[in-house]
């Protein structure tokens, strides 16, 4: 397996221009592996660079998805959140007390076995909505 850093690296390394607000995105994305807002980009980002605001997030996420290198998750009830590509398959849980996403490994659905009767299925999402570990306890 790779050094998790150097991937990082790799993984940011067709960015265009490198400044002091693009680095603190890629570290927040970086640093925590699991879907992310942007608000929670952009507070995180804040905590390194005091000037990042919102515009700049989203011109760099447009930047990561138009290259390939981030993917977006639309999750129902609570919008877009950003996570790397190039993941293998899997889904989403989102915890109701700490309103943050996580992901959940691998996949339990035969989509063949529930879909009607001369359906196609192409793809599907599913999303867990409760508590996480935390903030179970």
């Amino acid at each position: 397996m790779g050094d998790p850093i150097l991937g990082n690296q790799l993984f940011f390394c067709t960015m265009k221009r490198n400044t002091s607000q693009r680095a603190a995105i890629e570290q927040v994305i970086c640093a925590d592996d699991r879907p992310l807002s942007v608000k929670e980009i952009l507070e995180r980002g804040r905590a390194s660079v005091k000037s990042l605001n919102q515009s700049t997030v989203y011109r760099n996420l447009k930047q990561l998805i138009d290259d390939g290198r981030l993917s977006q998750v639309r999750i129902p009830s609570l919008g877009v959140l950003y996570e790397k590509s190039g993941k293998t398959h899997h889904h989403h849980f989102y915890c109701r007390s700490c309103r943050r996403a996580f992901e959940v490994p691998g996949c339990a659905l035969d989509s063949r076995r529930i879909s009607a009767k001369g359906f196609n299925v192409e793809e599907h999402e599913i999303f867990l909505f409760g508590k996480c570990p935390s903030c179970a306890n």
